[in-house]
């Protein structure tokens, strides 16, 4: 399934936020898009579920304007995970999984088997099976954050796009997050997920879309665009890339500031 922007352009808290972006991200891919704090990462992926209206252009899937899709439609081949979730949501994680089978389901209408066979696919893949019965209240930060995955899993969604899906984890969870990202690109998924962490995006996407005030300063195979200069231009300070001596990956860190140095 193909997601496109077309000369989109964004307005989010009064100000212009995306300028003019034309992407095509292509069905099967693992996408990353990073940057600094206000380049316009959360609001371009705001932007690309429907959540935001373009000030001009249009977003496609497959072809065709998702503001003319009905929502349930959309709901049904994208799903969208914000970084935050609500806070005092009081369920357990079956009944929060449950959810997200309402695009799929008429008013009133009961279970069918196909939707019970797709709340426990969500939850084995997302792995929660074993705290189905648990509150959400009650998990660690890593099986909460997998719990809203399962529910965002449960929309059986072929397009899923994640904001920040690895923040507040620690390293064990956030290697966790991206390898379930990794096992649901494998069967199928188109994911883009917006990242802070550039050496996670270098060891697990398959693209890396780099955005400075707005705009797209880069786009690409990791190992292409997570190099020093680029890294600088968009991060505006100097950057370190290493290899991976197991993958050849890039490891992108941050370099000394002029001035600074180490002990």
């Amino acid at each position: 399934m193909r997601l496109s922007a077309e000369h989109l352009s964004l307005r989010y808290n009064g100000r212009d936020a995306v300028h003019d972006i034309s992407l095509d991200l292509e069905s099967g891919e693992l996408i990353a898009i990073v940057g600094p704090n206000g380049s316009g990462k959360t609001t371009l992926l705001r932007g690309l579920s429907r959540l935001l209206k373009p000030t001009t252009g249009h977003v496609l899937l497959d072809g065709e304007d998702i503001r003319s899709i009905n929502p349930n439609a959309v709901a049904r081949r994208l799903a969208v995970l914000p970084q935050e979730h609500p806070e005092g949501v009081d369920i357990t994680v079956r009944e929060l999984v449950w959810r997200g089978r309402a695009p799929h389901q008429g008013i009133l209408q009961r279970a069918t088997p196909a939707d019970h066979e797709a709340v426990a696919w969500a939850m084995e893949a997302a792995d929660v099976h074993d705290v189905a019965a648990r509150p959400l209240g009650s998990l660690s930060g890593g099986e909460r954050q997998r719990a809203w995955v399962a529910l965002a899993l449960a929309q059986q969604p072929r397009v899923l796009l994640l904001d920040e899906p690895t923040s507040f984890l620690d390293v064990q969870h956030q290697v966790e997050i991206m390898a379930l990202l990794s096992r649901l690109n494998d069967q199928g998924m188109t994911i883009v997920a917006v990242l802070h962490d550039l050496a996670l995006a270098g060891r697990f996407m398959q693209r890396v879309i780099g955005m400075r005030d707005g705009s797209v300063a880069f786009d690409g195979p990791p190992a292409e665009v997570l190099r020093p200069e680029p890294l600088q231009e968009v991060f505006g300070v100097p950057m370190i890339v290493l290899e991976d001596p197991e993958s050849g990956l890039p490891v992108p860190l941050p370099g000394y500031p002029d001035g600074a140095g180490g002990a």
